[in-house]
């Protein structure tokens, strides 16, 4: 049985689409008979809020969705990550970057003008890959700060989604280390996954396209990779992905407009095909229901009436 995992970032409020994919994961994870775990990525200690991860607790909770074991938190598993990015330096798979965000985008630009387009697929375009010890000593008398990049060797990974299908991917020589000293989140994920024995990771399809960098990591690592299932994302009335700033997409929202918990999750089960329109269920129930052969292909687009007070 593979265990399953929610891993919200507690940056802001969860809204619907993060609820609905933490319940999507949820029911992956307790139809199997397997044990569900809750991790915040709060690595990034600066946009984290103590608050953000208190109402996360309280609106999964709310909606009948448990997990087993103890909340871990991602802030307080450093010393796994440097362990690792450790490993990838002394494999020689790591090398110092000093290019700007800029002259990034700038290089990108030039190789997708060129006459006969881009030589390699648009990413990284290894401006620093062999840049001898003198060109680092010269920037960094510049007051220049290196990010870290793992040296991907053009690597194309590929992997079989549970929903999405198969997908592959040549990984560019992204960064393993921000320039500020942080590890990167395509690294911790890997390690964090890999430590907790996550064997099913189930999130929104707007990661799909970063999973060919984690399957990398994993397999210099000699970490095996977990099983993945990417869900389509929520969309507001307009065709725009749902965030906080659309208005009444939270719990708390909700519960403002007149709907109860129970509600909100009876809309989300029915987002899922999982239930009629306004029929009442349980998290329970949708575990008995829960296949995913049931779930919709494409996104869910929210309803406008959603968004306004119940009448």
């Amino acid at each position: 049985m593979a265990v399953g995992r929610f891993a919200p970032s507690p940056s802001a409020t969860l809204h619907l689409g993060n609820l609905r994919t933490a319940l999507v994961a949820w029911l992956f994870a307790r139809k199997a008979g397997s044990d569900f775990l809750l991790r915040i990525e709060d690595l990034d200690q600066a946009s984290a809020r103590p608050e953000h991860e208190a109402s996360a607790i309280d609106h999964l909770s709310r909606l009948g969705i448990d997990w087993d074991g103890p909340i871990v938190r991602q802030s307080e598993r450093r010393d796994l990550h440097e362990d690792a990015l450790a490993t990838l330096t002394a494999a020689g798979r790591t090398y110092p970057c000093y290019c700007s965000r800029r002259e990034m985008l700038a290089e990108a630009h030039a190789a997708i003008s060129a006459p006969h387009g881009p030589t390699a697929p648009i990413g990284y375009p290894g401006t620093c890959r062999e840049l001898s010890a003198r060109g680092r000593a010269e920037r960094e008398a510049a007051g220049r700060k290196p990010s870290l990049r793992l040296r991907a060797e053009a690597a194309e990974m590929s992997f079989v989604d549970q929903l999405v299908g198969r997908v592959s991917g040549v990984v560019d020589d992204f960064v393993v280390r921000r320039a500020d000293g942080m590890p990167a989140y395509n690294v911790v994920v890997v390690v964090d996954d890999h430590d907790q024995g996550i064997g099913e990771v189930v999130r929104g399809d707007d990661l799909v396209s970063t999973t060919p960098r984690q399957l990398l990591v994993a397999r210099i690592l000699g970490f095996e990779s977990p099983m993945y299932a990417h869900v389509p994302l929520v969309l507001d009335p307009e065709g725009e992905r749902l965030a906080k700033r659309h208005g009444a997409v939270t719990l708390d929202d909700q519960n403002s407009l007149g709907r109860s918990d129970a509600e909100v999750l009876s809309v989300l089960a029915a987002s899922l095909g999982l239930s009629d329109n306004d029929e009442s269920v349980t998290a329970d129930v949708l575990v008995e229901r829960f296949s995913i052969g049931r779930l919709p292909e494409g996104p869910w687009i929210l309803p406008q009436n959603l968004l306004e007070p119940v009448t």
